[in-house]
């Protein structure tokens, strides 16, 4: 049985899982993962920080210089917007989804972190850039391309199919994560398949997660968000955990057990 086919079994075949059960399980891990999940955050606004700097620089600019002239115009806004090359706009948009790729690829390699760290295991920092080459980055790219390309056309359809595609998408690289000898287009289909099957609960434990993690972080001045958006990520683990499983070692756990 290839890996496809036994991942749709595995998923066919599903136990019902408690809402409580995970809720709780993922509050367990988090004690465990709460340090690596800031590190994902920091990495993550590292990631960002040059895409934000070449965005905002040519605006700043105007800015600088018509504040220097003494010149308020509000129309020169709109006038600087048109006039953005069409190269600015392309690199832009480029930049968006090559550091979008690196961010996908750094979620993935937390996933593999939270299981580590589930078995007891030690990790190290290099572990956040076990899918940082050409070979997994062109997959998380294209990942990022398709859920785009879903995205538009949901978006279009005035938000409500975007609604469910919200969990298969939470699961793109969670998939791709344990999974990353699949293709693209299996990855995809795995994450909507196991996204239908348990919808709702992991859209429930989403929320759920995503609402207590703003509000403890917003308890904690803002700045605890750091520690806590990662919490967010815990239950669909789990989810696949005790859905799928980790019955097989892939090439970067024989990788990491080699190097160590």
């Amino acid at each position: 049985m290839n890996t496809i086919d036994y991942l749709q079994e595995k998923i066919n075949n599903a136990k019902e899982l408690d809402f409580g059960t995970i809720f709780n399980a993922s509050i367990e891990l988090f004690k465990k993962t709460w340090l690596q999940g800031f590190l994902l955050q920091l990495f993550n606004i590292i990631i960002m920080l040059p895409l934000i700097i070449v965005l905002y620089i040519p605006l700043f600019t105007f800015i600088f210089a018509q504040a220097k002239s003494g010149n308020s115009n509000p129309e020169m806004f709109s006038d600087f917007f048109v006039g953005m090359s069409f190269l600015y706009i392309l690199f832009v948009i480029v930049g968006v989804f090559v550091l979008g790729a690196v961010s996908v690829a750094l979620n993935a390699a937390f996933f593999r972190i939270m299981r580590t760290l589930d078995e007891g295991e030690t990790i190290k920092t290099s572990d956040f850039f076990c899918f940082i080459n050409g070979k997994y980055l062109s997959k998380t790219f294209m990942l990022m391309l398709v859920t785009v390309l879903i995205a538009i056309p949901s978006v279009l359809l005035f938000y409500i199919p975007l609604i469910y595609m919200m969990v298969p998408f939470s699961l793109f690289a969670l998939i791709f994560a344990f999974n990353p000898e699949l293709n693209v287009g299996d990855i995809v289909k795995i994450s909507f398949k196991l996204g239908h099957k348990k919808w709702l609960l992991i859209f429930g434990l989403i929320f759920v997660c995503s609402l207590l993690a703003q509000v403890v972080g917003f308890i904690l001045c803002g700045i605890g968000t750091l520690f806590t958006a990662a919490f967010v990520y815990h239950p669909t683990y789990l989810i696949y955990k005790e859905v799928i499983g980790f019955d097989n070692d892939d090439e970067i756990s024989t990788n990491r057990e080699t190097n160590e």
